[in-house]
């Protein structure tokens, strides 16, 4: 056998193995880990029991497969096997499998009987089912079987972390790689204004003038890869062949791309399938465009949506590496050096960002989620997820795994197409096998029916009809009902409601397309759309926006339909509600299917204390609006110790406790608008809390006339406010406890002359320049010499005295 750099490390990795049953195997693209360690295993003998080897992906399965059995001289089925879904070759002593059969196979026998060693290749893809399943695989090996080897082995991953989390599993790193690979960035940034097909097309016709040898051109997704294949038509040398490569492909013109070509040059765009474990076979160039496709699940909508992203450096590394698998290879980046180096060190985990159903509903069948994940999901995520199992019937009430919950798991479906088939039988394994899989009419109507029209040869309408794709998902159909009771007829409607109820859509009121769905969401179809006059409908698939989703698949639905399969969850409830469109709290009697009113009335003898506890939702949302007086008082209330706190915040927080018994005939804005809170915050304070609030933060000042002036504590100081000769005679200042009065003094004519917290210091200095000031303004009104010896008046001299 052709040595390889992974070589060296072979023995090294063997006694690791055998000394402690777990590893951390680190070797870049190209070290030669997949194909190499698991025969090194079967030869030094870790362990007498069958190898599992986990790949991401179907393609790299067989694949693999195929490589271990010629480097043992063999075909798959002998000593090395596959299995993957749909497809199977038992290997007596190596199986090589899809990242999800584990986990059917430990949940059906969690002891792994006759299973030695699990091994965990590609595992810096992070995929949701790779995590699940070293997880259960650790958990089972701690419980149940202490001589199970563990090994995980990644180009790019920073190995430290699932050394740590495999109880500080020995690491061992392969330096070298098969060839070296030149990687050469772009002088300047792509303008914003440029499509990224243009822009990939254009680097690939520069590295096919510059290279010799296959092409391996990374974009995200489909989409791109035809728009680039049509743009580099007839702008290639002579004898370059054009060979997309992506998940959706059929297999066999998956294997196509990845065979070598007798003459010419390949050139083969692909998806990020072709990242890992795969050695394409005459690739000497990578073009990489630096985008990847990942699915990002909100749970605020319970929808996930693609998204592309700039692709990680450790993403990078792992495609420049497919350059130099067979020989010295070039890898052009569709990005600058200083654009690299501002990339992010490595991609998001799948557990982050993705649809937690599938494995919320392993966990209930694992009977605990308290497992060793190398990242944790995300808890609000993993809370929609089990509501959305329990409303499927899957979860009871307390969160644990029902019969029928069980059975959902026991198929290789999402549990929302899992429990269609359940209740719908044969009848809806078309549509669960197109739910499953690409929209084969790219640019039709939403439509579902046309759809299932297209896989029974009837279609001819519009949009991009793509055969491929719809030969693949017919060819699943029968996998599919096998095993499926005949159930009674269900219309296509009714089908994808079962897998849909928080997506059924009812048409609100208004000329444009909107629904609001039974989830809660709303959504929008494109008012083109034929089923834009549609009262209900089941949207299968939507863009995943949060705050309006786009309607991109859908069917139509009865409301007789809806009530047929959904007895039990259609009820009347009461409904009093503040409504901040109308700003008004609402009182209806609805027919409701969650968030849907089928049925709507007037319901006109509310009670009033339901109306006031609905009022208490708008005025969070208007304010609280004091009154000045209301004001006043909570200034005092703030400045005693030991009463109640009536900011704000803690106000609006405690609606309930002070204000709602106060709040009998008011419903609207401007019912709260004329609405004086002061009652109620004083009803706040006991009698004694009362008396201790006057004695410490009077409301008013007694003047020497024996007038109340309202002391206003909105200020640094309390303050009051009046006439300067309505203070004569004052000897002593004001206080509010320990805290002089501000108190501002007026002139006859109402405005001030004077700001102070000491009035005896003012008559005694800077009331002489103001008596000089005002006695020739105001001759009429007092101005003694001395006004601690003058009675305090409101009066003027009457006119010719």
């Amino acid at each position: 056998m052709t040595a390889l750099p992974i070589d060296p490390v072979l023995p090294e990795l063997m006694q690791a193995l055998a000394a402690s049953g777990r590893a951390v195997l680190q070797a870049p693209p190209g070290a030669g880990k997949t194909t190499r360690v698991p025969l090194a295993m079967l030869k030094a003998g870790v362990t007498d029991g069958k190898f599992i080897m986990l790949e991401p992906r179907r393609l790299a399965v067989r694949a693999a497969a195929e490589r271990l059995a010629q480097g043992l001289g063999e075909a798959p089925g002998q000593t090395v096997g596959y299995r993957m879904r749909g497809d199977s070759k038992p290997g007596k002593r190596i199986e090589v499998v899809t990242e999800g059969i584990l986990t059917r196979m430990i949940q059906s026998d969690p002891e792994l009987a006759g299973i030695g060693a699990v091994i965990f290749d590609e595992f810096h893809e992070r995929s949701l089912n790779a995590d699940l399943g070293l997880a259960l695989a650790w958990e089972a090996r701690a419980v149940l079987r202490p001589d199970l080897i563990v090994l995980v082995m990644s180009a790019t991953l920073d190995a430290a972390p699932v050394a740590n989390m495999l109880d500080d599993a020995p690491i061992i790193t392969s330096e070298g790689r098969s060839f070296p690979v030149t990687t050469h960035f772009l002088d300047r940034a792509v303008p914003k204004t440029q499509r990224l097909e243009a822009a990939t097309t254009e680097l690939v016709i520069s590295a096919v003038e510059q290279t010799q040898g296959g092409v391996l051109v990374f974009l995200p997704g489909e989409g791109e890869i035809r728009r680039t294949a049509s743009q580099l038509e007839g702008r290639l040398p002579a004898g370059c062949e054009i060979r997309p490569l992506y998940g959706a492909l059929p297999f066999a013109a998956q294997r196509k791309a990845i065979a070598p070509l007798s003459t010419g040059r390949k050139i083969v765009l692909s998806t990020s399938i072709a990242e890992t474990s795969l050695t394409i076979e005459d690739i000497r160039v990578v073009v990489d465009a630096g985008r990847a496709r990942r699915a990002r699940f909100h749970p605020g909508s319970g929808m996930s949506r693609l998204v592309t992203e700039k692709v990680s450096k450790a993403e990078a590394t792992q495609r420049a590496g497919r350059a130099g698998r067979v020989a010295p290879g070039d890898a052009f980046c569709l990005w600058t050096k200083g654009e690299h180096g501002a990339l992010s060190a490595f991609a998001p985990a799948e557990i982050e960002a993705a649809d937690l159903a599938g494995l919320a509903l392993e966990l209930a069948v694992w009977g605990s989620d308290d497992l060793a994940f190398l990242t944790q999901p995300p808890q609000a995520a993993l809370a929609e997820a089990r509501a959305l199992l329990h409303g499927l019937g899957a979860l009871d009430g307390s969160g644990r795994i029902t019969a029928h919950g069980r059975a959902l798991a026991a198929m290789p479906l999402h549990p929302r197409l899992a429990h269609m088939l359940q209740i719908a039988g044969k009848a809806a394994a078309p549509l669960a096998a197109l739910l499953a899989a690409r929209d084969p009419l790219r640019g039709a109507p939403v439509d579902l029916s046309l759809r299932i029209a297209a896989l029974a040869g009837r279609y001819d309408g519009p949009g991009e009809k793509h055969h491929a794709a719809l030969a693949q998902i017919k060819s699943e159909i029968p996998r599919l009902s096998k095993g499926l009771p005949t159930a009674s007829p269900l219309s296509l409607g009714q089908q994808a409601a079962l897998a849909y109820p928080d997506r059924i859509g009812l048409r609100r009121k208004g000329d444009d397309p909107r629904y609001v769905l039974s989830g809660g969401k709303g959504a929008i179809l494109d008012a083109a759309d034929p089923l834009a006059g549609a009262r209900l409908i089941v949207a299968t698939d939507l863009d995943g926006d949060t705050r309006e989703a786009n309607i991109r698949q859908a069917a139509t639905i009865s409301e007789r339909e809806l009530r047929d399969i959904f007895p039990d969850q259609i009820a009347w409830h009461d409904v009093c509600a503040w409504s901040k469109r109308e700003r008004r709290v609402l009182t209806r009697q609805q027919e409701r299917f969650g968030a849907l009113a089928l049925d709507d009335r007037q319901w006109s003898d509310a009670p009033p204390e339901a109306v006031a506890t609905a009022m208490l939702e708008g005025i969070r949302q208007l304010g609280l609006r004091p009154s000045a007086a209301a004001q006043r008082f909570r200034a005092r209330v703030a400045l005693v110790d030991d009463l109640p706190a009536m900011d704000d915040a803690t106000l609006l927080d405690t609606l309930e406790d002070w204000l709602l018994p106060h709040l009998s005939g008011v419903r609207s804005a401007e019912d709260w608008k004329r609405f004086d809170v002061l009652p109620a915050l004083r009803a706040m304070l006991d009698w004694d809390q009362t008396q201790r609030l006057d004695r410490a933060a009077p409301a008013h000042f007694i003047t020497p006339l024996g007038r109340k002036i309202p002391i206003d504590y909105d200020g640094e100081a309390p303050e009051i406010t009046l006439r300067l000769q309505e203070m004569f005679g004052v000897t002593t200042h004001p206080v509010v406890g320990r805290t002089p009065l501000r108190v501002t003094l007026l002139s006859p004519g109402q405005k001030p002359v004077q700001v102070t917290q000491d009035i005896v210091g003012f008559w005694a200095t800077s009331y002489a320049d103001v008596r000089r000031d005002m006695r020739g303004r105001y001759p009429r009104h007092p101005w003694p010499e001395d006004p601690t010896q003058a009675d305090p008046t409101l009066r003027a001299k009457p006119r010719g005295t």
